[in-house]
């Protein structure tokens, strides 16, 4: 039953990096609660807790101290980047090798934000932040974009593209720590007799089909 613990960035009274009307602590938020909505509605067997869930300060020792005491396997901490810049970034501690586990899960990490977001490759790099230091288990630390550049700031604005950045943290969570999705059954009721229980698309269609020209009604439904 794999732990991971989200850690949207800033949050009360630091708001982090500010630009084109937008807070940091904002976007890094809302991220991370539509991380952790994908995570349990689509996986199996996942337990999420976050640093924080509103708009509330908490600083970075209870960050790594919360992740610690809980026996997190994996820490994700995200962020948006400021400075002029443009696209994304991650970090890992720049003590470990490029063998390591966390090396590793960042690879997959990586991959996968880049593959759901188009976002320009600023690279896999390392650095000696506080919570990949401090954290007791593989921690990874990304940079979504820059606030204060207008082309990346339009795409942080909108609810869809946040919605891909969340798909591309989970999908390389799903990759790293090998988490099966859960099975969807769809039940087809052909003039009010189940007639099956199915979880591909291609089996409900050869279902419908099979019974499309003698049937009144045919009602596909969530199990």
């Amino acid at each position: 039953m794999p732990k991971i613990f989200i850690d949207p960035g800033h949050g009360g009274k630091d708001s982090g990096a500010i630009g084109n009307g937008l807070q940091e602590k904002d976007l890094t938020l809302d991220i991370a609660l539509r991380m952790r909505r994908i995570l349990l509605d689509e996986y199996e067997g996942v337990v999420v807790k976050l640093s924080r869930a509103t708009d509330i300060y908490v600083s970075l020792d209870q960050r790594t101290n919360m992740a610690n005491a809980w026996g997190a396997d994996f820490f994700v901490a995200v962020h948006i980047n400021y400075g002029g810049g443009t696209g994304y970034e991650d970090y890992i501690h720049n003590s470990l090798p490029d063998s390591s586990k966390t090396a590793v899960y960042r690879s997959q990490m990586h991959a996968e934000i880049i593959k759901a977001t188009d976002w320009f490759d600023r690279g896999m790099k390392k650095a000696d932040f506080h919570v990949l230091r401090e954290s007791q288990m593989p921690a990874f630390l990304s940079e979504n974009g820059f606030i204060d550049n207008a082309e990346d700031a339009a795409k942080l604005k909108t609810g869809a593209f946040r919605e891909k950045i969340a798909r591309g943290h989970v999908n390389g969570l799903a990759a790293a720590l090998d988490l099966k999705k859960k099975v969807t059954l769809y039940r087809v009721v052909v003039d009010g007799v189940q007639v099956g229980a199915y979880s591909e698309k291609r089996s409900i269609l050869n279902a419908i089909d099979e019974h499309l020209n003698q049937a009144d009604h045919i009602i596909i439904e969530k199990v």
